[in-house]
């Protein structure tokens, strides 16, 4: 989830004054955490964010706009990717911690909740910065110019979670499946008894057995610290595009009922689309793996 992503980069790139501050009360639920990189402009492209923090005493005056930002509705602390010296390029880039809370950050305002396709339990919405004083303490890291470092050192274990929850995905897919063509009558039988449910469930069931091999090996070396992200790169990719396949050979077993939301598959279809968006894109992974060849 985007909380523990927030979470991992208080714990691995957060002073020790950070981690006391934000860490226990993130852990007890009493804050949740979000993380703004996109903009209306920026995307993939990290580099090209316009969100600007001007030194100002002791912190920072932060400017700029953010969108689809998950938990930006109900953050109580968000991490901004900003520019703190655009002529540095990616060294110009930091992370700001910014808490919500009117009475400590005010010039800080979400906007509308965005209407999504799928992922319908958690909010997406605008986040808005304007002349948002940040002090000092609230740079993740305590050193300037570290963000693009910061983003680029979590990645792999960002874009594992992303690996991760589609194999899960597919397996809680796969199994919803096998009750339906089990319970569901056609033609005086199962539809189970048919060679083409079969012979998909088959293939299915390949695919989450072959993948899981390779998303556990991922966990161990990310648990090991040997996780490079370019193999980070792949389990998304992988991942995501498999799960896409997976969910509409699996809704299509179930037939009409497939595309009622009533139905978990038909949910589960919904939020598969944005796992070859989020995290970085299909196509961005493939140029990212591609570079490591």
């Amino acid at each position: 989830s985007v909380h523990t992503i927030v979470a991992h980069y208080f714990l691995y790139h957060g002073t020790e004054d950070q981690k006391q501050r934000y860490l226990p009360r993130m852990a007890r639920g009493e804050l949740v955490g979000a993380i703004a990189m996109t903009e209306p402009g920026a995307g993939s492209d990290l580099q090209g964010v316009r969100a600007r923090a001007e030194k100002h005493s002791d912190g920072y005056v932060l400017n700029g706009s953010k969108t689809f930002i998950t938990n930006g509705y109900l953050a109580g602390v968000v991490l901004v990717v900003c520019k703190t010296d655009p002529t540095q390029g990616a060294k110009g880039t930091s992370i700001l911690i910014v808490e919500t809370d009117p009475a400590v950050s005010p010039g800080y305002r979400f906007g509308r909740r965005l209407d999504k396709l799928g992922m319908k339990a958690q909010d997406t919405s605008e986040l808005f910065f304007d002349n948002v004083v940040v002090p000092q303490a609230n740079l993740l890291g305590g050193r300037e110019g570290q963000g693009f470092y910061q983003l680029m050192g979590d990645l792999p274990y960002e874009r594992l979670i992303i690996g991760v929850t589609a194999l899960a995905t597919m397996e809680g897919a796969y199994q919803a499946t096998l009750d339906y063509v089990r319970d569901r009558q056609a033609f005086g039988q199962p539809i189970a008894n048919f060679q083409n449910t079969r012979f998909k469930l088959a293939e299915v069931a390949t695919q989450i057995q072959v993948g899981r091999a390779f998303i556990d090996r991922c966990v161990e070396q990310l648990v090991k610290g040997q996780l490079d992200t370019a193999t980070a790169s792949m389990a998304k990719l992988w991942g995501s595009e498999t799960q896409g396949r997976v969910l509409d050979e699996c809704l299509q077993l179930f037939g009409g009922y497939g595309f009622m939301n009533e139905y978990v598959i038909a949910r589960m279809y919904a939020d598969a689309r944005v796992q070859r968006i989020y995290g970085g894109t299909s196509e961005v992974m493939k140029e990212v793996i591609a570079r490591a060849l």
